[in-house]
């Protein structure tokens, strides 16, 4: 019976380490002693991330109510249990049960690209608890070779088979299935900045923490993927209330190739979305304005609307040690923000480099760059005062692409425990020439179990 319980004792020690401080967990990598080749029936694992970032003084000649201030200091903390059982053969239930704390930069605002993933929309000064997934998991084998699964958060250990048909439904992140990337995708792993780890016009549906109610079905057939889902939007853009009828729905589609050059492993994703809710056009906006010379309440003309995007998402090996990676993105520009941020157009690449030439394999530098763009309805809103998802200056009379740079250093100091020096350039932060550029530094631990 001890033994039974000593992963949850593990888990809540580890909730309890000081420290206080989103939209989106990555499975942490498994214990040893979690890798049994047999199908796996029960699981408990644990993570923990406590981030603070900072910024330092910059050009800020005005502000408006969703501006970068300068000269601050955030923390963010989570610590997540995640509880899972094989219900029969080839069905996985998951439970995670969440503790949050802290507050992005500016309360997560004034950056399109935000730099943080473990920055949510909604900051407390307590902890608090939540329930980001609740999901079940159906995998049916359709043939082909069968290779072992790694136990890991949100993953039992076992087998499965190279075609297979995998159903998910309940509650959890459109990014857990589609848009992953193995060298810039988890905030508690490689890079912090919302344009880096998603590509950024990718505007899924999310409540205010990133998760959602919706089921996605993907077809494994030799090296192609096909990912089809329907999710729920929030009540209203950017809130934390859920739909949960699908009265305001997305549709996500993905087709992935696999493939190997020279030997080494690479995918290429090509995504879309398709949105159907209650959004404001943001030409009806700007013609409010123009009549009334006042900034419009966006809430009083929002109706009907459709919002669609695009994305390419591709990740290379180049070596043992080196791998890269490609997002690219487009939206349609003509509608309002609604779940994730204010980007119309995106480019962002880099890499991610181990320790192993230097004697550290466990550890890991990433260095990456992203650029985001505004269509130009979406320059004149701001332009005119408006306020979107996370920018707004108040006004907007030098607009430029909003450019990121960041670095990082991931340093295995213990086998579950990662302790990472990040920085970050942001060149016209919200898409203001008039302000920046931003230096950010942070630091972040993470444990898992």
């Amino acid at each position: 019976m001890v033994e039974t319980f000593r992963p949850l004792v593990r888990a809540l020690l580890l909730m309890a380490v000081p420290g206080a401080a989103h939209a989106q967990d990555v499975a942490a990598p498994p214990a040893a002693a979690d890798t049994a080749p047999e199908d796996q029936r029960f699981a408990i694992h644990a993570q923990s991330t406590f981030t603070v970032q900072a910024t330092p003084g910059f050009a800020a000649p005005y502000a408006g109510a969703n501006s970068l201030a300068p000269h601050q200091l955030r923390e963010t903390f989570d610590a997540t249990v995640y509880l899972g059982a094989r219900l029969w053969p080839g069905a996985e239930v998951w439970v995670n049960g969440e503790v949050d704390q802290g507050f992005g930069l500016s309360n997560t605002l004034g950056v399109a690209g935000f730099t943080s993933g473990e920055a949510y929309k909604v900051g407390e000064a307590s902890p608090y608890l939540k329930l980001p997934r609740a999901f079940l998991r159906q995998t049916i084998a359709l043939g082909g070779a069968r290779s072992e699964v790694d136990a890991a958060a949100n993953q039992l250990a076992g087998r499965q088979s190279a075609d297979r048909l995998v159903i998910t439904l309940g509650k959890f992140s459109v990014v857990d299935v589609f848009d992953t990337n193995a060298y810039a995708h988890d905030p508690r792993g490689d890079f912090l900045n919302w344009a880096l780890i998603d590509t950024g016009t990718f505007d899924y549906a999310a409540n205010a923490w990133g998760f959602t109610f919706g089921g996605a079905a993907e077809w494994y057939r030799g090296p192609w993927t096909l990912r089809a889902g329907l999710f729920d939007l929030s009540k209203q853009p950017n809130q934390p209330s859920l739909e949960i009828d699908l009265s305001q729905y997305q549709a996500v589609g993905e087709v992935e190739h696999r493939h190997a050059i020279g030997g080494r492993g690479g995918a290429v994703r090509l995504g879309f979305y398709f949105t159907r809710g209650r959004l404001t056009r943001l030409g009806d906006a700007i013609a409010a304005y123009d009549r009334s010379g006042a900034i419009p309440d966006l809430a009083s003309l929002r109706r009907p609307t459709d919002k669609w995007g695009v994305q390419i998402n591709a990740e290379q090996k180049v070596s043992a040690r080196l791998g890269v990676f490609l997002r690219a993105g487009y939206g349609d520009g003509k509608v309002e923000a609604d779940d994730f941020t204010d980007i119309d157009r995106s480019v962002a690449v880099g890499g991610q480099l181990t320790g192993a030439g230097w004697g550290r394999a466990g550890d890991r530098v990433g260095l990456a760059m992203a650029v985001n763009a505004l269509s130009p309805e979406h320059r004149q809103f701001f332009a005119d005062g408006g306020v979107g998802t996370l920018v707004g200056d108040g006004k907007l009379p030098h607009p430029g692409a909003e450019w990121i740079a960041e670095s990082y250093y991931a340093w295995q100091a213990l086998p579950q425990v990662m302790v990472t020096a990040d920085y970050q350039l942001v060149g016209n932060p919200g898409y203001n020439r008039d302000r920046g550029p931003a230096h950010v530094v942070a630091l972040r631990l993470h444990a898992q179990l």
